[in-house]
């Protein structure tokens, strides 16, 4: 029998840093909450390294974070791209483990007894949530009942 994973509301800090409201920042808050950074830090980060990337690139990804109209990939408010967040995770020194590859299924599910002990930040599909041993700490319980796919995580080495 399948246990669903435990749930803790938590908005990484994003309150106490001044914002208001509810909106599409799971890249910034998972990433504050697994590592224990201000929240604030973390914004200012992606945010750099959004403008960094836009200006840097001429892909598409790039044009689309250059415009800065506060559309989806231009701010951390509205979602971060992965051409951006995987480094910086990387470079806090946390080490990417993938748990599907192409053509092989699902593997590993948003649950406690899927997932190793510890702080992670999970990658589901189209978000990004921080799980301390065991326990989702989101604004939200993205596990869909312990049948949420996990695409690879992310943790302290």
């Amino acid at each position: 029998m399948k246990i669903p994973i435990k749930f803790v509301r938590d908005d990484g800090g994003r309150a106490a840093a001044g914002f208001k409201g509810d909106t599409g920042d799971c890249v910034t808050r998972a990433i504050a909450i697994a590592t224990g950074k201000p929240y604030r830090e973390v914004y200012d980060a992606l945010f750099a390294g959004t403008k960094a990337y836009a200006k840097s690139r001429r892909s598409r990804a790039a044009k689309t974070m250059g415009r800065g109209d506060g559309l989806s990939g231009t701010t951390p408010r509205n979602g971060v791209y992965n051409l951006v967040f995987r480094p910086y995770i990387a470079a806090l020194g946390w080490a990417w483990t993938p748990t599907m590859s192409i053509g092989s299924g699902c593997t590993v599910h948003l649950r406690a007894d899927e997932l190793p002990s510890g702080r992670l930040i999970v990658n589901v599909s189209g978000h990004l949530v921080a799980v301390i041993n065991g326990v989702i700490h989101d604004t939200h319980n993205p596990s869909r009942r312990g049948t949420r796919c996990v695409y690879g995580y992310w943790r302290q080495p």
